[in-house]
C-alpha cells in the first residue's frame, strides 16, 4: 500500500481534492465565546464570521492533543500503509507541528512530520505533491522530500483589513498593530520563513487586491504556476483575485483553487481576509 499522507484542517483544501489524493485531515480546534468545535466539522466558515461580527468575541484555537496524531497514524499503519508522512501548518503559527511529531516518536521511524512554513494552500500545495509522489510509488523519504520541495517552491501573500485579529492572537507584536491602526493602513502580509510578516501597506480594499495581483505575478516568475485564492466573508475578492491574475498570468496558469478560509484562520484574521497562493510548478527538463 502506498504511503499515506495526513495534513490538518487548515490546508483549506477544495473538498474534491481529500478524496481524490487519499488524505487524511485532523482537525484543529476553535473556541468562539467559549463555545468548542472542531475546523471543518463542528464549525464552518460561516460559524466564524458570524461570531466575529459580534461587538465583544474571545477567539481562540488549539492543536489537536499528540494522541489523536498517533491514533491516525496507527489506523493508516495498521490498514497496510508503507510509511505516513504529515505535512502542517507553520509551527510559528501552531504547536501542531510539535504533535505531530510527539506522535510520530512513538512509531520508529514509520512516520515523517514535515513543516510546511506556511497555512492555506501554502501547505496544501506541498500535501498535493507529496501524495502525487507516494501514488506514484515513492517510498517515505521519497514523499517526504517532495512535500519539502513543493515548501520551497511556494509563496503566500494576504490582505486583512485589520491588524487587530493578528495582535490578539500573538501572531504579530503590538507595535506593528498600534502602527497599523494609527495610520489607517491596511496591511499584506507574507510568511518569509513560517512567521506573518508585514510586507506592505496600502490605503484601501481595492489597493490591497491590486497589490497582491503584482506580488503574485513577481512570485510567479517566468515558469508555469499552479494558484491558491482565499477569502473570509469576501467572495468578490477572490473573484477579482481570480480574474485578473488569469489576465496575467495567462496560459501559464496550470490548477487554480478558490476556497473560503476556515474557523482558524479566522480567528485570527478576520473577515475580509483576502490571500493568494502561488506555486511553482518543477521545470520539466527538455526531452533528448
Amino acid at each position: 500500500m502506498p504511503v499515506a499522507v495526513v495534513t490538518d484542517s487548515t490546508a483549506y483544501l477544495p473538498p474534491e481534492l481529500v478524496p481524490a489524493h487519499r488524505l487524511t485531515v485532523v482537525p484543529l480546534t476553535v473556541v468562539f465565546n467559549g463555545a468548542e468545535g472542531l475546523e471543518g466539522v463542528e464549525i464552518s466558515p460561516a460559524d466564524a464570521t458570524r461570531a466575529l461580527g459580534g461587538r465583544r468575541v474571545t477567539a481562540t484555537t488549539s492543536r489537536p492533543a499528540p494522541e489523536q496524531f498517533a491514533q491516525t497514524y496507527r489506523q493508516l499503519l495498521d490498514a497496510g500503509a508503507d510509511g505516513v508522512v504529515s505535512v502542517h501548518l507553520s509551527a510559528d503559527l501552531s504547536g501542531t507541528v510539535e504533535a505531530a511529531r510527539l506522535a510520530a516518536d512513538e512509531l520508529g521511524g514509520r512516520v515523517a512530520v514535515v513543516d510546511s512554513r506556511s497555512t492555506g494552500l501554502g501547505l496544501g500545495f506541498p500535501v498535493i505533491a507529496a501524495a502525487e509522489a507516494a501514488a506514484g510509488g515513492a517510498d517515505l523519504e521519497g514523499v517526504r522530500r517532495a512535500a519539502l520541495d513543493a515548501v520551497d517552491r511556494t509563496t503566500i501573500y494576504f490582505y486583512v483589513d485589520t491588524l487587530e485579529f493578528l495582535r490578539r492572537g500573538g501572531r504579530i507584536n503590538a507595535a506593528e498593530a498600534i502602527l497599523g491602526t494609527a495610520l489607517s493602513v491596511k496591511p499584506i502580509m507574507h510568511m518569509p520563513d513560517g512567521a506573518i510578516v508585514l510586507r506592505d501597506k496600502v490605503r484601501t480594499g481595492s489597493r490591497g487586491i491590486a497589490r497582491l495581483v503584482d506580488l503574485a505575478v513577481e512570485a510567479a516568475g517566468d515558469g508555469e504556476v499552479d494558484l491558491g485564492i482565499h477569502h473570509l466573508a469576501a467572495p468578490e475578492r477572490a473573484e477579482a483575485l481570480r480574474t485578473a491574475l488569469a489576465q496575467r498570468l495567462g496560459e501559464r496558469v496550470g490548477e487554480t483553487y478558490v476556497s473560503e478560509a476556515g474557523a482558524v484562520i479566522a480567528a485570527h484574521a478576520g473577515p475580509g481576509l483576502a490571500c493568494v497562493v502561488v506555486h511553482r510548478r518543477p521545470e520539466v527538463p527538455p526531452e533528448v
